[in-house]
């Protein structure tokens, strides 16, 4: 007697079982200087006022020496009184000493204040391609993570907010004192921000209080 073998069922890919998890991008460092750089927050305020003060200056100072050279000053600028002061005044005068201090703040001010990192606008996120760059609004971002905190059994509502490399999460149940609860809410925060996937790390912090 001979046995046939019956041949498997192949599997369509509707039949397939889906991923459990979301693909997350592979890290990539170039791809990630590209997204912070495209993103990082502009000080247009005071790089705009600083520049219309030095074009102010250069204006005026352009204006008195060419003026001067042709034998007709505008006397914008009153020399005769700022010469004879600069001729009379050494360079020890507490008021020449206290007017580069100011300067010399006013400088270092601005030039911490350029290197100060701002207040993005948007929410580099990781790609994984130099030549893709995705920013997320920080209302929409927090709000997903809001969403995953309300995935939660247990949890009727949730907000949260996002700042300074840190969200924070105030979920809203019955029975909030429950530590696994807590542990619970903040597991799936993070396993929101790891499918998402923001360049900048984040610290999760959840705060649980009595649904009213």
């Amino acid at each position: 007697m001979t046995l046939e073998a019956k041949p498997e069922p192949q599997t369509t890919p509707q039949q397939q079982t889906a991923p459990e998890t979301a693909p997350v991008a592979p890290v990539d460092p170039a791809a990630d200087k590209a997204a912070l750089r495209a993103f990082k927050p502009r000080r247009m305020v005071a790089a705009s006022v600083a520049a219309l003060v030095l074009i102010g200056i250069g204006f005026v100072a352009a204006v008195e020496i060419i003026s001067t050279l042709v034998n007709r000053p505008v006397g914008w600028l009153p020399k005769a009184p700022a010469l004879s002061w600069a001729s009379a005044t050494p360079w020890s005068s507490p008021r020449v000493l206290a007017a580069a201090s100011v300067l010399v703040l006013v400088g270092l001010g601005l030039l911490a204040l350029a290197m100060k990192a701002g207040r993005p606008h948007l929410v580099p996120v990781r790609t994984g391609d130099p030549d893709l760059i995705i920013g997320l609004q920080p209302k929409g971002f927090a709000a997903a993570l809001a969403r995953a905190a309300e995935d939660v059994p247990g949890v009727h509502s949730a907000k949260a907010s996002v700042g300074g490399g840190r969200v924070a999460v105030t979920a809203y149940a019955s029975g909030w004192n429950d530590a696994r609860l807590t542990e619970a809410v903040r597991h799936a925060v993070l396993a929101r921000l790891g499918t998402i996937g923001p360049i900048n790390p984040y610290r999760v912090s959840v705060t649980m209080k009595e649904r009213r």
